[in-house]
């Protein structure tokens, strides 16, 4: 049986079976600077030195989508202080998948876990100034309530910036755009936010569930981070499952963990399955394959998948036909209107999809968005056009029958009904599609 800490309604939040928590909390409510403390928190720090030696030794990988090693950041923007540099810390909380429930809850419930961990790295780093990044205001209440409650960091000065939400604005050159006073938009790379970031300094733009690891690497090292997880994908993560017509549940699992596992604690027969959306809409869709994997980074790249910020959305009554015209139409609607391929590209590949789905599509238009998912690839600032690839490809490789059906007219799930969602699978909205 899973360790459920908050079952209600509209979320339940557990861990795997004998998963001592790391970044959930079993006591209800908000975590007070006090009760924080008391569990250890805000320790003072010998040697910033020792602690990269120990995050390095951790493997610690990022959270957000990209799995990108937090110690190479954290290095990069340390050593230009070491030569004379300003830098600067960026905690992103702004959660920009629908699909995903974690930074939000981890910002309305343990701010001080987030704000402990930005103040060690940028004690590493020698940031002077960091900002907590986020687009949800209750996330940003509890965050400025935390900053006052918790006390001056030394010479640390910490600001909360809050902007619209949207799929792109979590993007890091977004987030150092809105930082600095600009549209939270993505920006073309290089220059890279370590290299050139908020007031053209050198800046770490991490994940909020990425820093809220330091304070354990903190107080235990790496090598105890180490004991959960796997080799490539060490520690633990959290993974928001939603599926329709059920609660949706936020777990903190080791990387590893296989996904039979997380359905048989929640009570989901693998034979309901049909596929999946996993890390999110951006690495597109896998088939009944998805029931054979691990949770961890180097399983699901071997599936041409990947875990990004931890989101699995189980495809189960809906026809993954529509659940991929559904998406692509929110790639379309969402795409940040700079980049004409990234523009253009995904209202012709939502229109292909949403043909495809209402039976009036050929195999002309079949073609076309076969074509499209190889050439459009690469070609936005962002991640937004890949994703939209990603979406196309995965579809037409994965469920070749169902599509087949399509072209037909004839799929028998959508002839009762066809799944039409803004925002497919959203955490808010789930338990009533």
């Amino acid at each position: 049986m899973r360790d459920a800490f908050e079952p209600s309604g509209s979320l339940t939040v557990a861990t795997a079976p004998g998963c001592r928590p790391r970044l959930l909390r079993a006591a209800p409510g908000i975590e007070s600077a006090a009760e924080y403390r008391e569990q250890g928190g805000y320790r003072a720090l010998a040697s910033t030195t020792d602690l990269l030696a120990e995050v390095e030794r951790g493997g610690l990988l990022g959270r957000g989508g990209a799995g990108f090693p937090l110690a190479i950041k954290l290095r990069t923007v340390r050593e230009a202080n070491l030569r004379g540099r300003d830098t600067v810390v960026v905690a992103n909380g702004e959660e920009g998948e629908p699909s995903s429930i974690k930074d939000k809850w981890l910002l309305r419930h343990r701010p001080h876990l987030i704000l402990d961990g930005l103040r060690l790295a940028a004690a590493v780093v020698g940031a002077r100034r960091a900002f907590v990044y986020v687009s949800d205001p209750e996330a940003a209440e509890r965050i400025e309530a935390a900053i006052a409650e918790a006390g001056a960091f030394d010479d640390l000065v910490v600001r909360v910036v809050t902007v619209s939400p949207a799929y792109v604005a979590g993007e890091e050159t977004a987030a150092v755009q809105a930082v600095n006073g600009g549209p939270a938009l993505p920006k073309d790379k290089p220059p890279r936010p370590f290299e050139q970031g908020v007031d053209g300094v050198p800046t770490v733009v991490s994940n909020v569930e990425t820093l809220s690891n330091l304070p354990f690497i903190q107080r235990y090292g790496g090598d105890a981070f180490r004991a959960e997880g796997t080799a490539s994908s060490p520690g633990t993560f959290l993974a928001t499952l939603t599926v329709a017509g059920r609660a949706p549940a936020l777990y903190e699992l080791p990387h590893g963990v296989a996904l039979t596992d997380l359905l048989s604690w929640e009570g989901i027969s693998p034979d309901d399955v049909r596929g999946a959306l996993m890390g999110g809409y951006f690495a597109g869709m896998l088939d009944r394959e998805v029931l054979g994997a691990t949770l961890d980074h180097a399983a699901l790249r071997a599936l041409g998948s990947g875990l990004g910020c931890g989101a699995i959305s189980l495809i189960t009554s809906e026809c993954p036909v529509a659940v991929a015209a559904a998406v692509m139409s929110y790639f379309d609607r969402e795409n940040a209107g700079q980049c004409g391929s990234c523009f253009n590209g995904t209202a012709a590949m939502a229109a292909a999809l949403n043909a495809l789905r209402d039976g009036v599509a050929g195999t002309e238009d079949l073609a076309r968005l076969e074509r499209w998912s190889v050439v459009l690839r690469g070609r936005g600032a962002c991640g937004t056009l890949d994703g939209a690839t990603n979406t196309a490809a995965t579809l037409l490789a994965r469920f070749p029958i169902e599509v087949t059906e399509h072209l037909d007219n004839r799929c028998p799930t959508c002839r009762s009904g066809a799944y039409t969602a803004d925002r497919p699978f959203a955490v808010e909205a789930v338990a009533h599609a």
